[in-house]
């Protein structure tokens, strides 16, 4: 499997990031797409991947909006180009806590869609209550011929159906496991076609908040007890788990057609 969205470098990991990786290859997650959210952990991943055989992204997050720099494109665009990078972003609009300013956060946002279409790269997309503008903005600078995924989906039917009738993939987090906040998520996952879909952990955020034993033991042995409640790239079978049983297909099944589909997007290639 590939959990394509990842903060691996986040602190929560700093005292076990290996024991991490370790532990999601036994759960059958052997690759990733590490996350990065500005220049600084854009370059940390980077550096972080090649001693790694692991992927990452290359952008700025819409609450990093506000202190890019003036001349960040052309950073990013050499940053980019390194191998491991494999997608745009983490980027796009984020109007629910408005860290950036929205002036700030829709520059920035526009600024990546033509960095992404320019160097042929995918965007990974972050939307949060913004109101159909993430989707007016890809739309407007016809985005979808570079790739688009939708990271973290948690909008409505008309968000779900926008974003599909324009070709873009939807990222399932462990969000769809959440009884209360996930239902309308788990009403509208049968509408998205299998060729679409993507899995993602977003650890060490949105922990999944049942862990079936049925599926893994949870947590493992050698976890520190202040980062049991936190969310790991090896719980992505949790998540291909709930998402398997909404769509009346096997976990097998699920697994084989999102990674197939991370291939493509993202142009990764088989572990070595």
């Amino acid at each position: 499997m590939i959990d394509i969205g990842v903060n691996l470098l986040h602190p929560q990991f700093a005292e076990d990031r290996d024991a991490v990786i370790a532990r999601a290859a036994a759960c059958g997650v052997e690759q990733m797409l590490i996350t990065a959210t500005d220049i600084n952990s854009t370059r940390a991943a980077i550096q972080f991947c090649e001693s790694n055989q692991l992927f990452c992204t290359a952008g700025i997050h819409p609450h990093d909006a506000a202190t890019a720099d003036a001349d960040f494109a052309s950073t990013l665009a050499e940053l980019a180009s390194h191998p491991a990078v494999r997608a745009i972003g983490e980027t796009g609009l984020d109007f629910n806590r408005n860290y950036s300013p929205p002036t700030d956060q829709r520059r920035v946002f526009e600024t990546q869609i033509e960095l992404a279409k320019r160097l042929h790269k995918p965007l990974f997309v972050h939307d949060r209550d913004s109101d159909g503008e993430v989707f007016e903005l890809l739309s407007r600078a016809d985005a979808g011929s570079a790739g688009v995924v939708i990271h973290c989906f948690t909008g409505n039917r008309q968000d779900l159906q926008r974003y599909l009738e324009a070709g873009f993939y939807i990222g399932i987090t462990g969000w769809v496991c959440d009884q209360r906040r996930g239902r309308e998520l788990q009403a509208l996952l049968p509408e998205i076609p299998l060729d679409r879909l993507l899995l993602e952990t977003d650890a060490p955020f949105l922990i999944p908040p049942r862990i079936p034993p049925a599926v893994i033991d949870w947590p493992p042995e050698g976890v520190s007890r202040k980062h049991k409640r936190r969310n790991e790239p090896a719980l992505l079978p949790v998540v291909a788990e709930a998402v398997a049983n909404l769509l009346k297909i096997s976990r097998t099944e699920l697994s084989t057609r999102t990674t197939t589909n991370a291939r493509l997007l993202f142009d990764i290639p088989e572990p070595a």
